[in-house]
């Protein structure tokens, strides 16, 4: 569908009206109502592309707006060596069972020297990337709209690449009706999408310590490192990469079983094929954005500025 301007017009109000719902806790009537707000929301505005990852939030999304706006609505993956083989075919097969139309772009955002410098901004770079993607797709087929899973809980992580979606004008349906992660969990269990439950799947580079240069050789060791955890029958965890040394994450819950002299000397040997000279794990367990505890408090602050 071409944007017509009344569309236009529409986009616009969307964005002086972001929903003033508040964020609280799970609530199934809250929930349902913010998604009735999400539903009309998209509704107005005509036509949307949908940056999909294939993770929950962006899943849910792109589920939400095809249930509206049917084939007015484009989900969009981005596909870079930064993306892990699993995620590529979970995501295919999401869209491909709920009949959501998707368009696979790649991105070569490998080929930025600021992105493989990876500091603190290595995610704006990323994301840049993504959406001037899709702005150049969206001109050719005519969606003047995008967004992406930004959801309410977000607002307080340290991500940066929430300013490359300002930059671009990229909507956050999910944040602006204050839907939760938990809220967003819950309305797709309620849906029945499988993957409602889903660890989240953030790209690979995010285990790469800051200021190691992001490689291809660098993400294939890690893919290779996970893949074998998850072989193992892990299910939350991450391999930190720290140059020889892999730091290995996993979930509380299941560090009992990782913590058997037994396991503890398989999973050293998995890593070490995937490349890691020495294998380290971590006490505390996984916790999501774990590398960021070494930026400074300055930069932290911005949060997504």
């Amino acid at each position: 569908m071409v944007p017509t301007a009344e569309s236009a017009h529409l986009t616009r109000g969307y964005n002086r009206t972001v929903s003033t719902l508040p964020a609280t806790t799970l609530d199934s009537s809250a929930a349902a109502t913010k998604l009735l707000v999400l539903e009309d929301r998209l509704r107005q505005l005509g036509s949307l592309m949908v940056a999909y990852s294939g993770g929950v939030d962006s899943a849910f999304l792109a589920a939400v707006a095809h249930r509206v706006l049917g084939d007015r609505m484009l989900a969009v993956l981005a596909d870079s060596p930064s993306l892990a083989r699993r995620d590529l075919d979970q995501a295919s097969s999401f869209a491909q069972i709920q009949g959501i139309p998707l368009r696979v772009i790649q991105t070569e955002e490998l080929d930025n020297p600021e992105y493989q410098r990876n500091d603190a901004n290595r995610c704006f770079h990323c994301k840049t990337e993504l959406f001037e993607g899709m702005k150049k797709l969206g001109a050719e087929l005519g969606f003047a709209n995008i967004a992406y899973g930004m959801n309410a809980d977000d607002r307080r992580d340290y991500r940066p690449g929430q300013r490359a979606a300002e930059n671009h004008e990229v909507l956050a349906p999910l944040a602006d009706v204050n839907l939760t992660k938990q809220e967003i969990r819950s309305l797709a269990k309620d849906a029945g999408y499988t993957l409602w439950d889903r660890p989240a799947a953030p790209c690979l580079s995010s285990r790469v310590e800051y200021g190691r240069t992001v490689t291809r050789e660098v993400l294939e060791q890690i893919e290779r490192g996970e893949e074998s955890l998850r072989q193992l029958g892990f299910r939350e965890f991450r391999v930190r990469h720290h140059g020889d040394i892999a730091r290995v994450e996993i979930s509380r819950s299941e560090m009992p079983r990782a913590m058997t002299m037994e396991m503890m000397d398989t999973i050293s040997a998995e890593l070490r094929k995937a490349g890691f000279k020495y294998v380290t794990m971590d006490c505390t367990g996984f916790r999501s954005g774990s590398l960021n505890a070494v930026l400074p408090a300055e930069v932290l602050l911005r949060r997504g500025a």
